[in-house]
């Protein structure tokens, strides 16, 4: 069965070690794990791995953030992939840095990115990976925030994070999101 998984960020040098690219992270996290390698196609790289009878695809859309869900919805639509076998991987601001939460659905809380998918895919009701970030900034600086990189103690606890965050994705992809929530979400 075919998955898409949707890491979002912004492409760029200038963005690589921000908090709003953690999903580019998570994503080449899983394909690094599987020797997969991206290739650049149309709207986003992508990287195709094997996960027991699950195929995820990996995308990595190269619209900015902004504009996210118009690669998405043409993924979905080009590899025939039910809206239901979506998994979008993004931050948060409104969970504390690392904490990982799997949703069914929800609203985009001022998240661009999803707020874009939503219009694309004209539903809010997709799966998506929330990846904490923290709220760390001040009154009006939260672009400025988002955008910049994670401090020197969140550095040290990112790696274990994002692996814990693509045992998250492998689980949505071999046991479904129900599954997935009671197992990790609590931790």
């Amino acid at each position: 069965m075919k998955y898409l998984i949707a890491g979002l960020g912004n492409i760029g040098p200038e963005y690589w070690g921000t908090r709003h690219n953690i999903g580019f992270r998570v994503v080449n996290a899983l394909s690094e794990e599987a020797g997969a390698n991206f290739t650049e196609e149309r709207y986003g790289a992508v990287a195709r791995l094997r996960i027991k009878n699950a195929e995820p695809i990996l995308l990595k859309p190269n619209t900015f953030m902004n504009l996210s869900g118009h690669a998405v919805r043409y993924w979905l639509q080009k590899e025939r992939i039910p809206l239901e076998q979506l998994l979008v991987v993004a931050d948060d601001l409104s969970l504390p840095f690392g904490a990982l939460r799997l949703k069914p659905k929800g609203s985009h809380a001022g998240h661009n990115g999803l707020r874009n998918l939503e219009e694309m895919l004209e539903t809010s009701a997709y799966c998506r990976l929330r990846f904490g970030i923290g709220d760390h900034f001040l009154r009006g600086r939260q672009i400025d925030y988002v955008l910049s990189p994670f401090t020197p103690e969140e550095q040290e606890q990112l790696p274990e994070r994002v692996k814990q965050a693509a045992e998250m994705v492998k689980s949505f992809c071999l046991a479904g999101a129900d599954v997935t929530m009671n197992l990790f979400n609590h931790k």
